[in-house]
């Protein structure tokens, strides 16, 4: 387990100690049916159609399923459904009684901050920001 130490109140880093709360951590899980290396394949594959999505499911790192997911065209309602694909990924990735869902249940009540320096003020805090992923 990654228990906080005594001090801390927030968590502003998802690397280090704390990459596993990242979208770029590795760690397969399954939805409906599909099995993606790293959340950040789902969200890549989720807000495209099909034939994209495979590709980007197949994609050998992160990386590359976040640069294919920014090349192929979005799904029509891509921005109304972002948020509720994100939780979905988020449930399957940390389901209550898997390794990852222990890890994110020892952050206790820690504030999760998506900090980032690529200015993604949605997902994350960039200086100021929503911090939907948090």
């Amino acid at each position: 387990m990654h228990p906080l130490n005594s001090d801390e109140t927030a968590i502003t880093r998802f690397s280090g100690r704390w990459e596993f709360l990242s979208n770029f951590y590795r760690h397969p899980f399954a939805v409906a049916g599909t099995i993606y290396p790293t959340m950040e394949h789902y969200f890549q594959a989720a807000k495209t159609g099909p034939a994209s999505a495979a590709i980007i499911v197949a994609a050998g790192s992160a990386a590359d399923a976040n640069r294919l997911g920014r090349r192929c065209a979005l799904r029509e309602d891509c921005e109304t459904v972002k948020l509720d694909v994100m939780r979905t990924g988020l449930r399957a990735k940390f389901a209550a009684g898997t390794r990852l869902g222990r890890l994110l249940l020892a952050t206790g009540d820690a504030e999760l901050i998506e900090g980032n320096t690529w200015g993604d003020r949605y997902w994350g805090i960039d200086g100021t920001g929503q911090n939907w992923l948090g």
